[in-house]
């Protein structure tokens, strides 16, 4: 496999053409104790598009708000050119009830600021970030629908949304010819693969392109931490990223030995692990476009390596080996050989297209 940043796909069943990898803006402001000033981050935006990247992702409580206002800043003379997409339903405002979740009174607050922010008229691709389990998804999708209709969005989507919801949700817009979901936006990695389970066969299935964030598991499987950081109280984050990831508890046992495999490969290939991790993600063919987050020039070269990465069957199955999950029932069941007995015996039957 090798793809540049300009070999561009489509999102989902949706006409729109996206990068490979896209670039997220999770970075761009110190706010949260980490990540860019703006002279750095302007310097990632710059390497990513000159590359031909053309799909950013950010989202309207990043930094504070200063992920999308940097963006605004960067984008003045390119805008046309990208895909710039962000979400709403976060809390923006500590006690205010209302500055947060999917409804429709949040969602069209959200997206007024987002477009202010980024200084446009109008959001390529618009996620719903966190589902709250409290609003219809009547509300949501008629909500979605309307702003698409004043030209404000021109795509949405789902993020961090049980499949049931939204496999629900895709089958009401087609019925009431709203605006279809076109991509979903899953945490997705060597150690993080429960996706595998029914989001992503459901987005296969129902045309969403599938966007994952954290290819890299926090750093994980870059490298960045040892057996030493299982010994750290979780509760001690020290306000840096890594104490973050520590304190979420994305450094465990498990985690470390997937790594060490990763790693093994990765000399194999003589390639940084982080790439080989990044490119793992990217041979999934239900996947669209990895979301790559970096802090430097550097570290996002390294990433946009990843797309040269190729792998052999015998490295693919160390990975899938080390890496692997249970996918329960009733999937386990289903692909068992009792299962396919329970529909067609002992016969041969080949499926095409």
């Amino acid at each position: 496999m090798s793809l540049t940043l300009d070999t561009y796909r489509l999102l989902g069943r949706s006409g729109l053409r996206v990068s490979p990898l896209a670039l997220g803006a999770a970075t761009f402001g110190t706010e949260w104790g980490w990540g860019a000033e703006q002279d750095d981050a302007r310097k990632l935006f710059d390497l990513y598009v000159e590359r031909g990247g053309n799909f950013i992702d950010t989202a309207n409580t990043y930094t504070d708000g200063s992920s999308e206002r940097l963006l605004g800043e960067f984008t003045r003379e390119n805008r046309e050119s990208l895909v710039l997409a962000t979400k709403y339903s976060t809390l923006s405002r500590p006690g205010d009830p209302n500055s947060g979740g999917s409804h429709r009174k949040t969602l069209f607050a959200s997206v007024e600021t987002s477009l202010r922010r980024l200084n446009t008229d109008y959001l390529d691709l618009l996620y719903l970030h966190v589902w709250d389990f409290t609003t219809s998804v009547d509300e949501v999708l008629r909500g979605l629908d309307d702003l698409v209709r004043q030209g404000k969005v021109l795509y949405v989507a789902m993020s961090n949304v049980p499949a049931w919801q939204v496999s629900r949700m895709q089958a009401i817009a087609d019925l009431r010819g709203w605006s279809p979901l076109v991509a979903l936006q899953v945490e997705y990695n060597l150690v993080q693969r429960t996706a595998e389970r029914d989001l992503i066969p459901m987005a296969r299935e129902l045309g969403l392109g599938v966007i994952p964030y954290s290819p890299l598991a926090g750093g994980v499987l870059a490298g960045k931490y040892s057996r030493d950081d299982l010994t750290a109280a979780k509760a001690d984050a020290d306000g840096t990223r890594k104490g973050f990831n520590i304190a979420n508890g994305d450094v465990t046992e498990r985690n470390l030995a997937i790594a060490d495999v990763l790693k093994e490969v990765a000399t194999e290939m003589g390639r940084p692990p982080g790439q080989v991790g990044l490119a793992w993600t990217l041979q999934n063919p239900g996947v669209t476009a990895p979301i790559i987050g970096a802090r430097t020039p550097a570290q996002l070269e390294d990433n946009l390596g990843a797309l040269e990465v190729g792998f052999t069957a015998a490295q693919l199955a160390r990975l899938d080996q080390a890496s692997a999950i249970e996918l329960g029932y009733p999937h386990d069941l289903l692909a068992s050989d009792r299962g396919r007995a329970f529909n067609s015996g002992d016969l041969s039957i080949e499926t095409r297209g």
